[in-house]
């Protein structure tokens, strides 16, 4: 990887006048729903996606990200290499990846999954193995996550960036994942209720790795479905089987861990050439 150009900054005053004189900032994102702030950074040929934040939650969220990048690695997950603090926030450095989020709600524009043309609807439209391919990875990532101790929280298809020219699913924005497991201690947790874990709603509920099940069930649901309305399955009827085993509403019928997860699920898949 591309040594980044300011590995040595621990602190500066103020992000946006600091970006700009150490680089060129050819992309800022300041619409976003968590009210959290990024710019697109090119410093010598290379390319950084720096994140800020200036309201507590999104300082404390990025504060969380620090955690889990220290706590994981892997290939499809987009690695924090850098961070250091502002006068009113902190700023975390990640490498520029390729693709496209597959959805990307702003305060200003909301919905739009099944629209023609958006990065969902191509990828709903792919071949079958491409898209099994990059479930696959989403899976193998969890597994890592699995293994560091860590539950998802906020896991959804916004989390998802897709290179539609080299085929590569990565994940990024993991800042609320968490050690887990641990008692919710507000009346819901972040998140996109299309992939929430009934538990997630409910104040005093154990969150645990079977509620990182339930969020990979709806994944992997929604990701292998030709629409929006759940009506259009691409997948085998074995697989269906395996996402109805993970989303079920009580915890103890799901299957009990992401590990178990996975291997029901490249069984089931092996349905379709099997």
């Amino acid at each position: 990887m591309t040594t980044q150009p300011f590995l040595a900054v621990t602190h500066v005053a103020e992000l946006e006048s600091f970006l700009s004189g150490v680089g060129t900032v050819f992309r800022k994102f300041d619409e976003q729903d968590s009210g959290c702030i990024a710019y697109g950074l090119e410093v010598a040929g290379s390319r950084w996606f720096v994140k800020t934040a200036s309201k507590t939650t999104g300082i404390c969220s990025l504060r969380r990200a620090i955690s889990v990048h220290q706590a994981v690695s892997h290939s499809a997950i987009v690695p924090l290499v850098h961070s250091f603090t502002t006068d009113e926030s902190l700023a975390l450095v990640y490498p520029w990846v390729s693709g496209e989020v597959l959805y990307h709600p702003t305060r200003s524009r909301h919905g739009g999954r099944a629209t023609p043309g958006s990065p969902m609807a191509r990828f709903r439209a792919l071949p079958i193995t491409r898209i099994a391919a990059a479930l696959e990875s989403v899976l193998s990532a969890h597994l890592a996550i699995e293994q560091a101790g860590l539950v998802a929280v906020d896991l959804y298809d916004g989390c998802m960036l897709y290179d539609f020219s080299e085929h590569r699913m990565a994940l990024c924005d993991l800042d609320e994942y968490r050690p887990g497991p641990f008692t919710l201690e507000a009346d819901r947790l972040p998140g996109s209720s299309r992939y929430m874990a009934p538990e997630e709603f409910v104040r005093g509920s154990l969150i645990d790795i079977r509620t990182t099940v339930f969020n990979l069930g709806r994944a992997l649901r929604l990701l292998l479905d030709a629409g929006d309305e759940e009506t259009q399955w691409r997948g085998t009827p074995a697989q269906l089987t395996v996402i109805a085993k993970a989303t079920a509403s009580e915890p103890e019928k799901r299957l009990p861990s992401v590990s178990a997860l996975a291997n029901a699920w490249r069984t089931a898949g092996k349905a379709r050439t099997g």
